[in-house]
């Protein structure tokens, strides 16, 4: 076998199950957090603590009753789409929308710490774990089949985008906490963005496919066709490698006891090699800006402006890929294939990428 095959056939499965059991090492560390979190919301509930109107400008949230009714008003409409658009039976649709909501509830604190501790939201880990689950569950229930397989990706669709959200809000926070800003601003602010970026997303993924056609190749799609290839033996009968995802979870739970963060390791056998160098050269740079001073303030700073220059790159790096398509959608395409053909190109490309690595470590430097 081809150390890519290997890689598809064995590491990645056993990287899920890494994620999985730190994403369950996660919530047990996080329990304290979600418990003292439950109870304000309840004391909230019933009336308010006095402690909440005395509390700074900075650490004022909604009020958690707005959240309960947009939660559960969020649900309804959820569970109304599964049983009148996906699944069409009553049974079905109650035992997903439970799953969906339990799932989602305890994965997004995972993902909020993830994206506070390694600035990475293992995304496609969980919600390939929630896919096995969803599609253990809907076959218990008898759900098989291409419309068990379609249901299955709905819910994980459903809990994928909840963990997507909670990691950029949780990344917007971040900022805010060093801009200064009022969390119940932002808060207002950020269902504004959400119902911009899902009107203008289904619009994107046409202009998308209409551009470079997604069964041409171009638009590879590794975790969609990975979510498929996991969920399509359970849906079959066929069953999961069940064993691969023990070993993981036996890895995650040896690197706790060791003091090894295991989310970031887990992360590591489960991303592609050609995502993880650049994570890896990452990393390296993190490490020599923070550790350049002898003062660890400084060093802190530095390892913070460059988290938020990096932030920026890969949120302009997106948007310009868009733009890209956009450009090609019209008929204007300055891509010379020929010239991409060519070795100098990716000698090209490596000079900017370490003039860029360059750039970040003298960016983070500088006092003001």
């Amino acid at each position: 076998m081809t150390p890519e095959q290997i890689f598809k056939l064995y590491a990645k499965s056993i990287g899920i199950g890494g994620i999985a059991m730190a994403g369950i090492i996660g919530i047990v560390k996080s329990w304290g957090i979600i418990k003292s979190a439950v109870s304000l919301a309840t004391k909230e509930m019933k009336g308010g603590s006095s402690e909440s109107k005395n509390l700074l400008r900075t650490q004022r949230d909604i009020a958690f009753k707005i959240i309960a009714i947009g939660s559960v008003v969020t649900i309804l409409i959820t569970f109304l789409f599964f049983w009148f658009g996906v699944m069409d039976n009553l049974l079905f649709a109650v035992v997903g929308i439970l799953l969906v909501t339990v799932i989602a509830f305890l994965f997004t604190t995972v993902a909020a710490n993830a994206i506070a501790i390694v600035g990475s939201n293992p995304v496609s880990g969980m919600t390939l774990m929630t896919l096995i689950l969803a599609s253990v569950v809907m076959v218990a229930v008898g759900l098989k089949g291409s419309g068990g397989m379609l249901a299955a990706l709905i819910m994980g669709g459903v809990v994928c985008t909840a963990l997507s959200v909670a990691g950029s809000f949780i990344t917007d926070l971040k900022i805010g906490y060093w801009l200064g800003t009022t969390p119940r601003k932002q808060e207002q602010w950020k269902f504004l963005g959400v119902l911009v970026s899902a009107a203008t997303v289904g619009g994107v993924m046409l202009l998308l496919n209409k551009t470079y056609d997604f069964a041409s190749g171009e638009l590879a799609a590794p975790q969609a066709n990975a979510m498929a290839a996991v969920i399509e033996p359970l849906m079959s009968g066929v069953g999961a490698p069940w064993l691969l995802y023990a070993i993981g979870a036996a890895i995650a739970l040896i690197l706790t006891f060791i003091k090894v963060p295991a989310l970031p390791f887990a992360l590591g056998m489960f991303i592609p090699l050609e995502l993880n160098i650049p994570l890896l050269v990452g990393g390296a740079v993190n490490w020599y800006v923070t550790t350049r001073s002898k003062d660890e303030k400084v060093n802190k700073e530095r390892g913070e402006k460059g988290t938020l220059l990096a932030s920026g790159f890969i949120a302009g790096g997106a948007l310009m890929g868009v733009v890209s398509a956009l450009l090609r959608f019209v008929g204007f395409n300055p891509i010379n294939e020929t010239w991409l053909a060519n070795p100098l190109s990716e000698l090209c490309s490596l000079i900017a990428y370490i003039l860029l690595i360059v750039y970040f470590i003298r960016a983070t430097r500088q006092k003001q």
